[in-house]
């Protein structure tokens, strides 16, 4: 495969939006990443081009069977005016992932990494300066085949789109108020749980409706078999520290491998906090609240890195964490991790990454 990257430049740019005041997910930069694959070519074309709609065949096997995949990290700029990068090559192995569990074709990774570089150097006035905002980068696969034979399609098209976003905590970080879900089903081991696969997202909206209804913010997804074992806290990975130790949901192939997850992981093993991967029951969580063990929760993820956990609602059994404020050990990852982010604090892991 050639590793030449095609550029076509725009010839409107957009008007940026206010940084003060920047939505999700609304504001797109000017230009996009577009690779396609077949299976006479394998992936082709490597390209960065306008940002402009796609035209697809009303037959696309994407409309029809849901075979696409996607990643989400984000790009910081330092006070220094440099441009960060948090693990990728993580985001681009775990894309490679969710595509083998849905039949899709790789992709080159350090293809991938160095398009996303490129792409970024020519969108980096796109990386917001204020502090708590930053250039979210949504990597995805879609099925482009016009044929609803239910097969997997034989062609399809790679992009990579910029979006700037806020701070997620714009006015102080505030722990939210989660509704233990017990009548839908997020994921199953052997299912799709492990993959970033849009069908896993769009099953979860109705239990994330119960949840806003009943004045929730969040969803704590229980196990697909027995209703017993906490799996993830709507699209995060969560953690409980109980009586001094730090307990995660092991990966039992309904979990999605977070990137936040393994380094906060990794920071609390370099710091000599006891932390454990292992299978922890909603009753155990319950029993260790009720002797006053539970001391903090917390969700991880991309998009708010860490978010506090103040309540958990359990039926008739309500759990209120650390009197709703945000825990010690919570904070400090937190900021240690939007430090190294963004370049205030020292990588001594090497995870960030320059864009040149």
């Amino acid at each position: 495969m050639t590793r030449t990257i095609e550029v076509v430049h725009t010839k409107n740019k957009k008007e940026k939006p206010n940084a003060d005041n920047i939505v999700f997910g609304k504001y797109f930069s000017d230009h996009m990443f577009v690779m396609d694959y077949s299976e006479e070519k394998g992936w082709y074309g490597p390209r960065i081009v306008p940002y402009a709609p796609i035209t697809l065949d009303p037959s696309a096997m994407i409309f029809h069977y849901g075979q696409t995949v996607f990643e989400g990290l984000k790009a910081y700029r330092t006070a220094d005016d440099r441009i960060l990068l948090f693990r990728p090559e993580k985001n681009f192995r775990r894309l490679n992932q969710s595509s083998e569990r849905i039949s899709i074709p790789t992709i080159d990774e350090e293809l991938a990494l160095t398009a996303l570089k490129k792409l970024i150097d020519i969108e980096k006035e796109w990386v917001p300066s204020l502090e708590g905002n930053s250039l979210y980068i949504r990597p995805f696969i879609i099925a482009t085949e016009p044929n609803i034979n239910l097969t997997p399609s034989k062609t399809y098209q790679f992009m990579m789109i910029l979006s700037p976003v806020g701070s997620y905590y714009k006015e102080g970080i505030k722990p939210v108020g989660i509704h233990v879900e017990d009548q839908y089903t997020r994921a199953v081991k052997g299912g799709t749980g492990t993959a970033k696969t849009a069908g896993n997202y769009a099953a979860a909206y109705k239990a994330q409706e119960r949840a806003t209804k009943e004045g929730y913010s969040q969803v704590l997804w229980l196990d697909g078999m027995e209703k017993k074992f906490i799996e993830e806290v709507g699209s995060m990975n969560v953690f409980f520290k109980i009586n001094g130790e730090v307990i995660t949901p092991e990966l039992s192939g309904s979990i999605l491998e977070g990137v936040t997850r393994i380094s906060i992981i990794e920071l609390l093993k370099d710091w000599g906090v006891p932390v454990t991967e292992r299978k922890i029951s909603l009753e155990e969580l319950y029993q260790a609240y009720d002797q006053g063990e539970l001391e903090e929760a917390f969700g991880t993820g991309t998009a708010a890195v860490i978010s506090p956990v103040g309540e958990l609602n359990w039926g008739h059994r309500n759990m209120v964490i650390n009197n709703k404020e945000i825990g010690e050990l919570s904070k400090k990852l937190y900021d240690t991790l939007t430090g190294i982010q963004t370049g205030k604090m020292a990588d001594p892991y090497d995870w960030t990454l320059e864009v040149q």
